[in-house]
């Protein structure tokens, strides 16, 4: 397990390198050009500034999220060849940088969704909330107002030139269906997949985040079924999955631990957070703690420790803590103590491994003798 750490840029993050590099363990930094318009192309001597920033603090630059894909592609309108050749490029310039994993999302107009984004939990923190009913019933213009509002800092995956079309967006969006947008992602990863494997990249979607559809709009990537048919699509060792434990486990019914069995060689990349489920839908991050949330943190890390996981891991959204200002969810304080109770974990398991190696040697020598 290789383990890194989301960055957003210099006077875009309340997180400084020089902090990132003082986590145990952590060995680079999961990064983005969060200023540059979704479709356009990445700038090779932009890429290098960062590349250079990074490794004056001796981090690497080796997995980005996100290049996210603009609505043209997700739609299938006749402009989104435009949009991909863009992508393929950004892709390549990417790859000379020498990134390994681009993680990226299909999901139509929102990107992940809250409705609070510091919600109060029993012990003074605070975290991001979902309120199931809520979103039943809002309306998602005032939605929109809402995050935007509540900070200074970019917010990803709520790019303020894309939902200043809402409207249209929706509209667009009219009788589109679940199998449109399977139609959509497969068109273009027919397209990007070969790029990003000559370029030495994996591409990793990210699960729909809250996994199920939102005001109407179709989502699919939501559990093991839909999962199991999106690496279908290709058998590229280009083509993978960033396995998300906190969107994912929003949704009690999805077996996180099979999934890693099942999905193993084809994750390059996961989140790992914890989200307390309530039984009316509801549900808030939490510490990165087993017991305090609903996912099996611990089982998850024994499932990626039995498969000799050597892919990229981050700590995803988390409390906000001592209070900390920082982007929602995007703190310095509890990512770092997840960081550590991860590491606790994987190491418990390698020394008990250790162990179990050692007596078997032993064993088969007094066999022997």
């Amino acid at each position: 397990m290789r383990m890194v750490f989301r960055w957003f840029g210099e006077q875009n993050d309340t997180v400084t390198l020089e902090q990132i590099r003082q986590i145990p363990g952590v060995e680079g930094i999961v990064w983005a050009l969060h200023d540059i318009p979704v479709g356009e192309v990445w700038p090779q001597e932009r890429i290098r500034e960062l590349q250079t920033l990074a490794e004056q603090h001796e981090l690497h630059i080796e997995v980005v999220e996100s290049v996210n894909i603009h609505e043209d592609i997700k739609l299938g309108l006749p402009s989104r060849d435009r949009y991909i050749a863009n992508y393929k490029q950004t892709i390549e310039h990417l790859g000379e940088a020498g990134v390994k994993v681009i993680c990226y999302n299909f999901m139509p107009i929102f990107d992940w969704l809250r409705t609070d984004l510091h919600h109060p939990l029993p012990d003074g923190s605070n975290s991001l909330f979902y309120e199931y009913s809520r979103i039943e019933n809002i309306d998602p213009f005032e939605l929109v107002m809402q995050i935007q509002s509540n900070s200074a800092l970019t917010m990803p995956g709520w790019e303020p030139e894309r939902l200043a079309h809402l409207t249209e967006l929706f509209e667009a969006y009219q009788g589109f269906t679940e199998e449109d947008l399977w139609r959509n992602v497969k068109y273009f990863l027919d397209e990007i997949i070969p790029v990003a494997e000559a370029n030495g990249i994996q591409m990793a979607i990210h699960p729909d985040d809250p996994p199920w559809s939102i005001f109407g709009l179709p989502r699919i990537i939501r559990n093991q079924d839909n999962i199991r048919r999106f690496l279908s699509l290709s058998d590229s060792p280009a083509h993978g999955i960033t396995l998300c434990t906190g969107s994912l486990g929003a949704n009690p019914d999805n077996d996180i631990i099979g999934m890693v069995h099942e999905f193993a060689d084809r994750i390059p990349f996961t989140h790992i957070r914890n989200v307390k489920v309530e039984p009316n839908g509801d549900f808030q991050e939490t510490s990165h703690r087993t017991q305090d949330g609903s996912v099996d943190i611990a089982g998850i890390v024994e499932a990626y420790h039995e498969e000799g996981f050597t892919g990229y891991c981050r700590p995803d959204h988390g409390r906000h803590l001592w209070d900390e200002q920082c982007r929602p969810g995007y703190g310095l304080y509890d990512r770092a103590l997840g960081i550590m109770y991860l590491w606790g974990l994987w190491d418990a398991h390698a020394r008990g491994q250790a162990k179990s190696l050692a007596s078997a040697q032993q064993s088969s020598k007094e066999d022997a003798s």
